[in-house]
């Protein structure tokens, strides 16, 4: 468990943090839990020394996707250790929903000793989870896509809360090629070969935002879909990304320099995600969609052992990342009040100014 190197320093008298705590354990010999309230500084500074902090909860991806005036996160720290944060993405009007560009928020836990008993680390969790129960009673709608590494939300639904699931889907060991190749299914890999052979693709990194952003709208305008995020936020994104070193856009040309597909992936130590892709209607079967994640794959193997399609709900879309050998891995949205109309048009509007 992480012990910050900063000073909380008394901004506040530390009983304020605590006074309204519900009672953690029976545990009489635990000392009080003391929770920040969006103390980013502090949290920048726990993000810089635990890579297992989910992508999408950084301080950085949040700025952009958020807006830095509207997400918040809350720390609880015992006998000053961390214990755990909770990024949240606040529009405005008491709400707390999922902004575009984020696959899951919830509560990030910090790393128990590898001694750890699971009843213990269960009921750590518990209690950590009851901390914030209180503080997220401000909203009057709160809706997040957990991380899938939280998997009991007991304390929410004791609370009142309700849950639906859905789904990513993970490779893992991705730096084992073999095996990889070995567990897709056979049309993936014929795609891949037929990309390279048939219509000579080349793979090409680094290429410009523009030419990425136009195929990945012409994939939802040949279905006649709306956008579903916004350009300026993507590309944001992908130029932040870059200047860190922790993504890039793969994309497939052919002999003459067609682009056919590209798709914009971005990584960490402990995972690479699949954040945004599309391809011209006229190639779609010319199977460059399939080399280039191939190779943005074995590319982030230098940087990680985990690749995370992000999933998705919708079938054609499920079945594509369930061929490359991924596994399926449930994670849960947990939501309590109502989200009227008139607020979807006040989120829809906030986000296109």
């Amino acid at each position: 468990m992480y012990k910050p190197q900063w000073a909380i320093g008394p901004k506040e008298p530390e009983k304020k943090h605590t006074e309204n705590f519900p009672a953690c354990t029976g545990d009489k010999s635990r000392l009080p839990v003391v929770l920040l309230k969006n103390n980013k500084e502090a949290y920048l500074a726990i993000c810089e020394e635990e890579n297992d902090i989910p992508l999408f909860s950084r301080p950085w991806w949040l700025d952009i996707v958020c807006g830095p005036d509207n997400w918040q996160v809350y720390i609880q720290l015992e006998n000053n250790r961390i214990l755990s944060c909770l990024p949240i993405y606040s529009p405005g009007n008491r709400i707390a929903c999922m902004p575009e560009f984020i696959q899951t928020l919830g509560p990030w836990f910090a790393p128990e000793a590898a001694d750890t008993k699971y009843r213990r680390k269960l009921s750590d969790r518990q209690r950590i989870c009851k901390n914030y129960l209180p503080y997220l009673k401000q909203f009057r709608y709160f809706y997040q896509h957990f991380n899938y590494q939280v998997t009991d939300w007991l304390p929410f639904y004791w609370d009142g809360y309700k849950q639906s699931t859905r789904y990513t889907y993970v490779l893992e060991n991705i730096a084992d090629r073999q095996m990889l190749w070995n567990n897709m299914a056979s049309n993936i890999r014929r795609n891949i070969t037929k990309a390279k052979e048939k219509y000579g693709i080349t793979v090409k990194t680094g290429i410009p935002v523009e030419e990425f952003l136009q195929v990945w709208q012409q994939t939802f305008r040949r279905q006649n879909l709306p956008l579903p995020a916004s350009r300026h936020t993507l590309r944001q994104l992908i130029e932040t990304s870059r200047q860190r070193g922790e993504g890039d856009i793969w994309g497939g040309y052919d002999s003459v320099g067609k682009l056919h597909a590209a798709v914009f992936v971005v990584w960490q130590k402990s995972a690479a995600y699949y954040i945004a892709g599309g391809g011209d209607p006229q190639w779609r079967q010319s199977g460059a969609h399939s080399l280039i994640l191939w190779e943005s794959i074995q590319y982030t193997s230098r940087f990680t052992n985990t690749f995370d399609f992000e999933g998705s709900m919708i079938q054609g879309i499920e079945r594509f990342f369930r061929e490359f050998g991924a596994k399926q891995i449930p994670y849960f949205t947990i939501f309590k009040g109502n989200f009227s109309l008139l607020d979807k048009i006040r989120l829809k509007i906030k986000r296109c100014l």
